[in-house]
């Protein structure tokens, strides 16, 4: 599997947003999650970097 998972950036802390995003998707004002679950979040802000070998997505508001 080569899910990743999704992370808000607070004050130097990651608090997970979403477990196994397959989409990242650019929206109006930010940016859409969906899960391999079809659960999806929108989250106003924008990736502020990508952790391939760990699988994880940062961002940031």
């Amino acid at each position: 599997m080569c899910e990743a998972n999704a992370y808000l950036l607070e004050k130097d802390q990651e608090v997970l947003l979403m477990e196994a995003v397959d989409k990242v998707e650019p929206d109006e004002d930010g940016i859409r999650l969906i899960s391999i679950f079809g659960e999806q979040k929108f989250i106003k802000g924008h990736i502020h970097a990508l952790s391939l070998v760990d699988h994880k997505v940062f961002i940031k508001q």
